[in-house]
C-alpha cells in the first residue's frame, strides 16, 4: 500500500525524517514540505490523505511553543476547513500537538478559536527521557486495539502541561502511567499536566495530539521499544479500508 502523507514542516522542526522514516515502516509514502511552500502555493494540504506535523522547535518556540507555526497555518483557513470536512487524519507530536491546538483544531476543531494551550512543565525544566503510556480510549483511529496497553516512547519538551476550560471538548487518549497505573505525579509524568494527559483526541478521533515521540519508538537499537510503531500501523490500517 502505498499512500502519501503530508509531514509537514517549519523552521526549527526536527523530527521529519524519523516521522517519515516510522512511515516508510508501515508501507505509507511521505512528503516532507515547509510551511512557506503552502503559503507561496506551490503544495496544498488537501493533496494527500492524512498529516503530520512533527516534534522540534518550530520557528524556535518564539512567543509560545508551536504558536508561529500556527499563526501561519491559520492564513490557510480554508485548507484546514477542508481537512475537517473530508475526515481526514492529522496528527501531532510533540510541538505539532502544541500547533494544533493554538489553531483549535484540538481539542475540537474549533479552527481560529484557541479552547486549550499548553504550558510550561511543572518542573519548570525541559524534560527529555523515556516514559510510560497507559491508552485509555480506542476512539481514536490511531490507537484501535490497543485500550490497556504500556507504550513506551521518550519525551522531550518543556511545555508540555495541558491547561483547559471546557470538559466537554477534553478526550484523554494516553495517560502517563507508573506501574501500569495513570498518573501526574512527577517523574513519570514530567509535565504535571492534569490526570497525567500526555494525549488527547477530537470527538471524531481522527485528530490527534501527544507530546510523547511515537517516531522515536520505531527502531530497535534506537530506543528500547518499538511501541511507537502501533500508532503508525493504525494509521496505514485506517488508510487502507478507507
Amino acid at each position: 500500500m502505498k499512500t502519501t502523507v503530508l509531514i509537514l514542516c517549519g523552521p526549527g522542526t526536527n523530527c521529519m525524517y524519523e516521522t517519515a522514516n516510522a512511515l516508510t515502516l508501515v508501507g505509507l509514502e511521505s512528503r516532507i514540505v515547509q510551511v512557506s511552500e503552502l503559503l507561496d502555493s506551490q503544495v496544498k494540504m488537501t493533496d494527500c490523505r492524512a498529516l503530520i506535523i512533527p516534534g522540534g522547535f518550530s520557528y524556535g518556540d518564539h512567543f509560545g511553543s508551536g504558536r508561529i507555526f500556527a499563526l501561519n497555518l491559520l492564513q490557510l483557513q480554508d485548507q484546514l476547513q477542508k481537512l475537517v470536512e473530508t475526515m481526514t487524519p492529522i496528527m501531532g507530536i510533540c510541538n505539532g500537538f502544541q500547533a494544533l491546538v493554538e489553531t483549535g483544531l484540538l481539542p475540537d476543531r474549533t479552527i481560529g478559536v484557541r479552547e486549550a494551550a499548553l504550558i510550561r512543565n511543572k518542573s519548570a525544566t525541559f524534560e527529555s527521557r523515556s516514559v510510560e503510556l497507559l491508552v485509555m480510549d480506542t476512539d481514536s483511529i490511531w490507537t484501535q486495539g490497543l485500550e490497556g496497553r504500556i507504550l513506551r516512547m521518550p519525551v522531550a519538551h518543556g511545555e508540555g502541561r495541558l491547561f483547559w476550560e471546557n470538559d466537554d471538548h477534553i478526550h484523554p487518549v494516553v495517560r502517563y502511567a507508573l506501574n501500569g497505573v495513570p498518573t501526574e505525579e512527577y517523574p513519570a509524568c514530567p509535565s504535571g499536566s492534569p490526570g497525567g494527559i500526555a494525549g488527547i483526541r477530537d470527538s471524531t478521533g481522527l485528530i490527534f495530539g501527544l507530546m510523547p515521540h511515537p517516531e522515536r519508538a520505531c527502531r530497535k537499537g534506537i530506543h528500547p521499544s518499538i511501541d511507537g510503531l502501533k500508532i503508525f500501523e493504525n494509521l496505514a490500517r485506517h488508510l487502507g479500508e478507507s
